[in-house]
């Protein structure tokens, strides 16, 4: 009995030592993901809940790594949207717009597609999109973001969007900062023409900040280098 009785006792001190142990380290662990989740959340845009450009730039290069020759880099640019800030709804309705204009990206990206917003007007959106359905794809984004907006008071915002793209196929590279720089020239050459521009050779070599066109305003905005 005696012999059992110390068993129990070395077993459940045994218990209480692991017990001791284990409890900092699950503290710490509860501790670290709060903390991962808190970061998570910081590199999201309040306004519109996308990724910055730090945080898109990261999945970005997974999607392109991935998917290689199927991967497509998108940027979009919202059309007059200063005037939408300077009309009657001020810059309630230029949020409105913004925060819509990112969830129709998002839902055209899908699951498997990550948008984030540049800065300004501005998202960029890498996704898998092979070359047979590119075109109808793009096409598809530019009638979305052209959809009227109905602000909080129920008017309507008339909106639209410059899109332009680059793939690995066309220009060689899965580079993300190669392909976003592409697909800023392009959308500048196809601006307020109605249509998205996919990048050629010609495009990748426009000089660029953070993988946007050099030039442009807000090019330091939401973050480092793509």
């Amino acid at each position: 009995m005696a012999a059992t009785a110390r068993v129990h006792t070395l077993s459940g001190q045994r218990a209480l030592y692991i017990t001791a142990l284990a409890a900092p380290l699950t503290g710490w662990t509860v501790h670290a993901v709060s903390l991962h989740r808190k970061l998570n959340k910081a590199r999201r845009d309040p306004l519109t809940g996308l990724l910055g450009r730090d945080g898109y730039t990261t999945r970005a290069r997974q999607i392109t790594s991935r998917y290689g020759d199927n991967a497509l880099v998108v940027v979009v640019d919202l059309d007059h949207f200063k005037e939408i800030n300077d009309g009657p709804g001020g810059h309630a309705a230029g949020d409105r717009v913004l925060a819509v204009t990112a969830q129709r990206i998002a839902a055209w990206a899908g699951r498997r597609g990550v948008v984030g917003r540049l800065g300004g007007d501005e998202f960029a959106v890498a996704a898998r999109i092979g070359a047979a359905r590119r075109e109808l794809r793009l096409a598809q984004l530019v009638t979305l973001l052209a959809q009227p907006v109905r602000d909080d008071g129920g008017a309507l915002i008339d909106v639209s969007a410059s899109v332009g793209a680059a793939s690995p196929d066309v220009l060689g590279t899965t580079d993300v900062s190669m392909l976003q720089r592409a697909a800023d020239a392009a959308m500048y050459a196809g601006k307020h023409t109605g249509r998205a521009v996919l990048a050629d050779s010609s495009h990748a070599t426009v000089p660029s900040i953070n993988g946007r066109r050099a030039g442009r305003p807000g090019t330091h905005a939401l973050g480092a280098a793509a």
